[in-house]
Order: structure tokens, then C-alpha cells, then sequence
């Protein structure tokens, strides 16, 4: 059976934000960019969202440990990025091993074409 393309939203989460509500605005920003992709098609990932639930079982001292490391596992799973939002440096890195990887990095919702299933 043909499985339907993933894409990784990296954007900023912590980056550019001082405190809770900064941090929340920024995932409902990952979190609709995902929600735009899911209606064109695919399975979006926001590794934000994948990370959190872990971080919030280990306690917040752990979030450097857990988020970019998982955020970056999804690099290797996923079939293309959609990098989203100003400075990051997680994004960042996600979005370059992603090219590393030779897989596309799109700068733009407007830029991801439609899907392709494999």
C-alpha cells in the first residue's frame, strides 16, 4: 500500500519568545502550518509536539537533552521540511540535515507541491 509523504514543520519554539504565552504562540504557528499541510495531503510532524510530552515525564531541566535530539531523529524519517518563522537554531538544524539528507526544504506553504504517494 502507498503511504503518503511526511513532512517535518521546523520552525522557532523557544527562539524569539521570553516566556509561556511567546512559546505557545509559537507552536500554534508550527501547529497550523501542520494543519495546512494535513488538508493538501500529508502526514505533517512537528517535533515540538513529539518532544514535550517527553520532556514534561522527565521534568523541564531535561528539555535540552530531549528536543532537538528528537527533533532531529525525524530528519531521517521524514520525506521533506517545511521551514516556517524567523530565528532558530533547532529549525535550523533540522532544516540543514534535512539538505544534508538531499531532501527538499521548502521556505513557503505556497512552495510545497502537491503529494506524491510511494
Amino acid at each position: 500500500m502507498p503511504r503518503a509523504q511526511w513532512i517535518l514543520v521546523a520552525g522557532p519554539y523557544t527562539s524569539g519568545s521570553t516566556d509561556a504565552a511567546g512559546r505557545a504562540a509559537n507552536l500554534r504557528a508550527l501547529n497550523r502550518a501542520a494543519l495546512a499541510l494535513f488538508r493538501m495531503g500529508y502526514v505533517p510532524v512537528v517535533g515540538v509536539n513529539l518532544a514535550l510530552p517527553i520532556v514534561e515525564a522527565a521534568g523541564a531541566e531535561a528539555f535540552p537533552e530531549i528536543m532537538l535530539p528528537l527533533s532531529l531523529a525525524l530528519t531521517e524519517r521524514c520525506d521533506a521540511c517545511l521551514r516556517i518563522g524567523g530565528r532558530s537554531r533547532g529549525a535550523d538544524e533540522e532544516a540543514e540535515r534535512m539538505r544534508a539528507l538531499g531532501k527538499p526544504v521548502y521556505a513557503r506553504l505556497e512552495d510545497v507541491p502537491g503529494p506524491t504517494l510511494h
